[in-house]
C-alpha cells in the first residue's frame, strides 16, 4: 500500500489522524460463546498478536482482562451485564444508538496516558448477516480490528481478510501493515499523518 492508503486507514471521520497500538500484553476474556468458539476466538487473537510480534498474557495485573469480547443476540442484553456501564461510559445512550443504527459490532477502546491502547471492549451482535458467516471469518476479522486503532471508516468498503481455495486469511496488505505497525522503531502513538510514510517504508 502507498502512504495515502495507509493514512486513510488511520484517519477518522472527524479528519484526525490517530494511530495507536498496544504496549501491554493482551489478556482476553470472551463471553456468550461455547467452549469451541471460545478456543477459536482466542486462537485468532493469538495468531494476529503473534503476527504483530506482540505478546499475550493470562491476566493483566491492573485490569484482570484488557480485551473483553461479548457475543449476544440483542443490544438490550448489555444493559443487564453487571458494572459494564462503569467500563463503558454512557452505555445506555450508546446501546440505544447502536440499536437504532441496526449495528452488529462496536469496539470501545481505552488508552494509556501515553495514548497507546490500554484496553478494548468488543460487542458483537449475532444478527442474520453475521450468523451466516463461518466462525473463523468472524473471529479473524475481529482479531484484526482490535490489534490497532483503525479509523472508524477503515473497513467500510474493504475487508481486512482475503480468501483463496476456500480458506480465509488476513489480507496480505493488512498483515504487512500490522507487522510494520509493531516495529519497535515506530512510535506506539501518532497524531501526525507523516507517520503513514514510516509505516509504508516498512511494509515492503
Amino acid at each position: 500500500m502507498d502512504p495515502q492508503d495507509i493514512e486513510a486507514l488511520f484517519t477518522r471521520s472527524s479528519g484526525e489522524y490517530f494511530f495507536a497500538r498496544w504496549e501491554r500484553p493482551i489478556a482476553p476474556v470472551v463471553f456468550g460463546v461455547d467452549n469451541a468458539t471460545l478456543a477459536m476466538v482466542k486462537g485468532a487473537v493469538e495468531a494476529v498478536v503473534t503476527l504483530a510480534g506482540h505478546r499475550m498474557a493470562e491476566t493483566d495485573p491492573e485490569q484482570g482482562a484488557n480485551l473483553m469480547i461479548f457475543f449476544f443476540r440483542d443490544w438490550a442484553e448489555l444493559l443487564a451485564v453487571p458494572d459494564l456501564d462503569r467500563l463503558v461510559e454512557g452505555l445506555g445512550p450508546l446501546v440505544a444508538r447502536l440499536r437504532a443504527e441496526d449495528a452488529n459490532q462496536y469496539r470501545h477502546f481505552r488508552f494509556e496516558e501515553t495514548g497507546a491502547i490500554r484496553a478494548c471492549i468488543v460487542f458483537v451482535r449475532m444478527d442474520e448477516d453475521l450468523a451466516g458467516l463461518p466462525a473463523d471469518t468472524i473471529t479473524l476479522s475481529l482479531a484484526a480490528q482490535i490489534i490497532l486503532l483503525w479509523s472508524d471508516r477503515a473497513f467500510l468498503d474493504r475487508s481486512p481478510l482475503a480468501q483463496s481455495g476456500g480458506e480465509v486469511f488476513l489480507n496480505p496488505d493488512i498483515a504487512a501493515l500490522i507487522r510494520a505497525a509493531y516495529d519497535p522503531v515506530v512510535p506506539a502513538v501518532s497524531h501526525d499523518a507523516s507517520h503513514a510514510l514510516r509505516l509504508a517504508a516498512r511494509c515492503g
